[in-house]
């Protein structure tokens, strides 16, 4: 796994990670998903002693394009966690009285309390990747949100807070397949909105507002580091969280891997005329 950290000052390029890559773990995705299994009871048995002891707290990051996956790896890592010592927390377009403030103000009222779990599905990252995309600020107005981003993190670790950060890493070619799913399956297409065929033509904007603020955000009390695709994905998020590391902000890439080695098999989607005019190649 430290092959795949980005170290402080280190200036990331996604390109550099390939969204298929399963290299982080040799075996087959059964194989994978017994491990997993393992490593989810021993989470739940580490978030109860974590709750008893009631000194300590976790904040877990979540970030990624839409279809990366932040729901599913909620759901599988913290599977077998009492939701009595867990907290899950998405944050959207800031509400009126939420703008009146800073940025920061919502989410610092959201950090995980003694003996608790927070998840961030989406985070105050937003702030310096949506935001900025949609934007004409200069980089001198992120340079100073990147630094005000390090010294909030420094100051929730330096008060008991163990952050564990990860990018969801998807291609875009991923990305189109699953958009295109949401639509075809009914029990998924309520997750579908119309604004994220536009987030998608912006996708170069959003790659390179991700490479800047995870570089800038990779700091000593934070640091970053990638996992690999669908299945691993969720090996590489249970094994970090398990085994307790450094805080950190980690790439996890999720592409699936559609050749023996994963079990994964081949998905032809059919798509509905007119549809393929509305994602962006």
């Amino acid at each position: 796994m430290k092959r795949f950290r980005v170290k402080p000052d280190q200036r990331l390029n996604l390109d550099d990670f390939d969204p298929s890559d399963t290299s982080a773990f040799d075996g087959g995705k059964k194989e994978c998903a017994e491990i997993n299994l393992g490593i989810q009871q021993r989470i739940g048995e580490l978030q109860e002693l974590l709750y008893a002891e009631h000194k300590q707290r976790v904040l877990v990051v979540l970030q990624g394009m839409d279809t990366s996956g932040k729901d599913g790896t909620v759901r599988h890592v913290m599977n077998d966690c009492s939701l009595q010592g867990v907290r899950v927390v998405s944050f959207k377009k800031p509400t009126e009285s939420e703008l009146e403030h800073d940025y920061l103000w919502r989410v610092h009222s959201q950090v995980p309390s003694n003996g608790e779990i927070a998840v961030f599905n989406r985070s105050h990252y937003e702030d310096v990747l949506v935001v900025r995309v949609h934007s004409d600020f200069g980089d001198k107005h992120w340079k100073k949100r990147f630094r005000q981003i390090n010294d909030f993190e420094r100051m929730l670790a330096e008060t008991g807070t163990t952050i564990l950060k990860f990018f969801l890493h998807i291609s875009r070619d991923e990305q189109r397949e699953r958009l295109e799913t949401r639509i075809q399956d009914p029990t998924k297409r309520w997750k579908f909105q119309h604004g994220d065929l536009d987030e998608r033509k912006l996708w170069k904007d959003y790659m390179h507002a991700y490479e800047e603020a995870l570089s800038e955000t990779s700091t000593d009390c934070a640091p970053y580091e990638p996992g690999k695709s669908e299945i691993k994905r969720r090996f590489t998020v249970e094994h970090l969280f398990r085994t307790g590391r450094p805080n950190g902000f980690r790439v996890t890439v999720h592409l699936k891997r559609r050749d023996k080695s994963v079990g994964a098999a081949t998905v032809n989607i059919q798509v509905r005329p007119g549809l393929r005019d509305g994602f962006p190649e």
